[in-house]
């Protein structure tokens, strides 16, 4: 197989040189799709790799911010063997790798030969698709639109659920301030707020659900279903397909998505490397 590996730093690049291969599977590659029309939107460092056979787009490699891990789409093993080779030739060092399980573990186990490194997976998520909506849970109070007032409730919710998730929280009034100038950001309102999920950017017609989050004293009432149930039907009635990313080790969440309507189409693996 005659595979030839592209480098930019521009995610227009990926968009306009892959754009057929990811919207072939709007589903499994919309993290990918997502994160290349926020960086398009709002500039920020990356490094994007296109592999190419017979003049067509076959796998695609990012990384953005330059801090994270790899992001990568479904890929043949010869493709994966071209990206990995690719990147290490050109002296790069990955902090690990998130992808399509299959995938992913390949990358891995080609990362830790060519790179004489340990690969770790440590993470486990399983990517859901609404596919019929399920019954409304009966709680008290109703979905609205974050607003301005709302901002710092965000800013110290965001942090909170990204130091659960394990990640960085030190970006958190960024993502706060672009997901209040998108209308990203969605709130249960009880009373009081009590819930939040968030919307990502819409790629061929697939809007990813993240970031839902409650405070611990306001769990197990049933506020993030009816957070999350409300604003799936409200964009499946707007004519998006709806996915979400859940932690395969939390099985609550899980079975709590699975009551509002989701099915589960594919598993994601992370991996660290060092």
């Amino acid at each position: 197989m005659d595979i030839k590996v592209a480098f930019s730093e521009e995610p227009a690049f990926v968009l306009n040189t892959a754009g057929e291969l990811l919207a072939s599977r709007p589903v499994l590659n919309n993290l990918v799709l997502s994160l290349l029309h926020a960086r398009v939107a709002q500039h920020e460092p990356g490094r994007y790799w296109v592999a190419m056979e017979r003049g067509k787009a076959v796998g695609v490699v990012l990384q953005s911010p330059l801090t994270f891990a790899a992001t990568l789409t479904p890929m043949d093993e010869p493709v994966v063997v071209a990206m990995v080779d690719a990147i290490a030739e050109a002296g790069i060092s990955l902090p690990g790798v998130n992808g399509a399980a299959a995938t992913a573990a390949s990358f891995a186990g080609q990362w830790t030969e060519r790179c004489k490194s340990a690969a770790t997976p440590f993470q486990g998520n399983r990517i859901y698709e609404l596919l019929e909506m399920g019954k409304a849970p009966n709680v008290e109070g109703r979905l609205r639109q974050a607003l301005p007032r709302d901002r710092d409730l965000m800013i110290q919710w965001t942090r909170a659920f990204q130091t659960e998730v394990g990640e960085p929280a030190d970006d958190a009034e960024l993502r706060v301030d672009r997901g209040l100038a998108a209308g990203q950001l969605w709130l249960w309102d009880a009373g009081e707020t009590t819930s939040m999920a968030v919307t990502r950017e819409t790629a061929e017609g697939v809007v990813r659900v993240s970031g839902v989050y409650t405070p611990s004293d306001r769990r197990r009432r049933g506020y993030a279903a009816a957070c999350v149930h409300t604003l799936s039907k409200h964009l499946q009635d707007s004519g998006f397909r709806c996915i979400l990313y859940t932690d395969l080790g939390n099985s609550t969440s899980n079975s709590i998505y699975r009551r509002i309507g989701y099915r589960a189409v594919a598993e994601v693996l992370r991996y660290r490397f060092g």
